[in-house]
């Protein structure tokens, strides 16, 4: 998942979705509401490096999939900045796609728009069966309790990619486990136009997996058990500064970053311009830009101290992407066989792949192709150290409030301004009261 375009406006689409429950999708022109039989419109997420990168990745199993059923796709890949507005805007007006791509943390939120099909164990049986799947991929498709919103497609974890060459120029001799080592290490790295790590200060979304990150750490939480919003409690107001201070204090990003929306921060990165950076799996990333894999290394996210664990040594949300199918699409039949077919073994294995993500399948997960080391450490954290973000109606809106405040602290930073914890809490305060009341 990558970012979210305004707050004001997300929040009030929202609002309008989960007052229509009965609408959903569906294109009037195409594979939606009326459409043919053999054709469905599908909305892709920006997963490589650039648009152009997913049509060449897609395509060609897009016409796969045609020669096999009959069935054309047309395909629109959408950038993050983009798709969740898109998306709401559709579960409204009833003009959408039939099969769309969902950042898994948003599965609540969507699902409680009522506008996606539910995957009952009916549906799950037509595409092979719900134990095909690993739990930690269906524990962030929809609210517990009830049928999954989405079917996992690409499961992710966050990793620490590092340039090995400036961290040794450095004097740096082994990639940072702590959070006070990284801060070591980028001090180190950051002179003479480089920086010791790229972070995308502007998408809201990328703020929000960070800050829910170090809040586990701290041993907080933003939402209460109930599910209320709890955005100011000392653990989240702590590590919102935190991430907040890699460049308001520490100064080991470049203050440009906080402008940064559109993956800017990975092609710093390929290019040698910092030496360390967050990321979801992003080894196929890093190759289409021209970084060798002999360049970097992979190692988990930092913890405050010790090794990545349970409880509060969590390093990664569970990341990934979902596939959902509009419930009032003109062709349910041709939407659920493409799901089928998009989580196929053999399409698992090519797609997860293309995009250096793991498979949330399990015979595609178990194959040898995806037994590199770089995939040992993804796996590895899913397996043992990242925690799903809340599955609540509210997630979506959460995003987008703690995910602008976290943009705008990043503003003040790159602007001169002292980011303090009263600051932090104050902006804190005003994202919390634009959530819905309870």
């Amino acid at each position: 998942m990558r970012s979210i375009r305004a707050a004001a406006t997300g929040a009030v689409i929202l609002s309008l979705a989960l007052t229509a429950s009965a609408c959903g999708g569906g294109s009037s022109t195409g594979g939606g509401s009326g459409g043919s039989p053999q054709e469905l419109t599908y909305w892709a997420s920006n997963q490589g490096a650039s648009v152009e990168i997913d049509k060449k990745v897609l395509q060609p199993e897009l016409d796969k999939f045609e020669k096999q059923t009959g069935i054309k796709v047309k395909l629109e890949v959408v950038p993050w900045s983009d798709l969740l507005n898109r998306i709401l805007t559709a579960t409204t007006s009833g003009q959408g796609p039939d099969v769309l791509n969902i950042g898994n943390t948003w599965s609540a939120s969507l699902q409680a728009t009522g506008a996606l099909l539910p995957w009952d164990a009916k549906n799950f049986d037509r595409i092979g069966g719900k134990d095909r799947f690993v739990d930690s991929a269906l524990g962030s498709t929809g609210t517990e309790g009830q049928d999954p919103a989405a079917v996992p497609l690409y499961s992710m974890a966050y990793a620490l990619y590092y340039n090995k060459q400036m961290l040794a120029d450095a004097g740096v001799d082994a990639p940072p486990a702590t959070w006070d080592e990284l801060v070591a290490a980028g001090k180190k790295v950051s002179k003479d136009g480089k920086w010791g790590i790229a972070m995308e200060g502007s998408n809201p979304s990328e703020n929000i997996h960070h800050a829910f990150v170090l809040a586990q750490q701290h041993g907080a939480d933003f939402f209460t058990a109930d599910g209320k919003p709890d955005f100011t409690n000392d653990g989240a107001v702590t590590a919102v500064k935190q991430y907040v201070d890699l460049m308001a204090k520490d100064k080991i990003i470049a203050p440009g970053n906080a402008e940064y929306a559109q993956n800017q921060s990975v092609s710093d990165f390929a290019k040698g311009r910092t030496a360390m950076l967050l990321w979801q799996s992003a080894s196929a990333n890093l190759t289409s830009q021209g970084m060798s894999e002999d360049d970097y290394g992979i190692a988990p996210v930092p913890v405050q101290s010790g090794t990545p664990g349970a409880g509060k040594q969590v390093n990664s949300m569970v990341a990934g992407i979902n596939l959902a199918v509009f419930k009032n699409s003109g062709n349910l039949d041709g939407a659920t066989e493409f799901v089928k077919f998009m989580t196929s073994d053999a399409e698992q294995k090519i797609l997860n792949t293309a995009y250096s993500s793991i498979p949330p399948v399990k015979a595609a997960q178990e194959d040898p192709a995806f037994n590199s080391p770089a995939n040992a450490v993804l796996k590895d954290t899913l397996a043992t150290s990242a925690v799903a973000l809340p599955q609540v109606p509210d997630e979506s809106q959460f995003e987008t409030a703690v995910g602008t405040a976290i943009k705008d602290l990043f503003a003040d930073a790159a602007g001169g301004r002292e980011v303090t914890t009263g600051s932090v809490e104050a902006a804190l305060t005003k994202a919390q009261q634009q959530m819905p009341e309870k």
